[in-house]
């Protein structure tokens, strides 16, 4: 029996989530992307707490026009300048099960050029 395209990115997301783990010095940035939006947070795993998050729903990105990709990186853009007010720099990414190509590809691209390393 062939996975669903859902079964196989969640295979994916825990055989990643076993080895990348966010702590206090370099959290994680989890992306989820669905049909229409993007979303993603900066969490502490040891804590449990989520230090940032954004998403394409956010009023003042989501009232920007443009493509899928362009608000992914603006999406980047965002999660990282709300980081670096909390005092991170450094990050794991983590690409929650999806190819790193096309919107996920563009978020990490735009939190890079905000100043975030990873």
């Amino acid at each position: 029996m062939a996975l669903t395209k859902n079964e196989r990115r969640l295979r994916i997301k825990n055989r990643v989530r076993k080895i990348v783990s966010g702590t206090e010095a370099r959290p994680r940035l989890s992306v989820f992307r669905s049909n229409k939006e993007i979303y993603a947070q900066i969490v502490d795993d040891v804590t449990g707490k989520t230090i940032s998050a954004a998403s394409s729903r956010d009023k003042d990105i989501s009232s920007a026009k443009g493509t899928k990709m362009e608000i992914a990186a603006l999406v980047g853009k965002s999660v990282a300048e709300k980081a670096l007010k909390a005092g991170v720099e450094k990050i794991s990414f983590d690409r929650g099960g999806y190819l790193y190509h096309g919107r996920v590809k563009s978020l990490a691209e735009g939190a890079r050029e905000a100043g975030l390393k990873f």
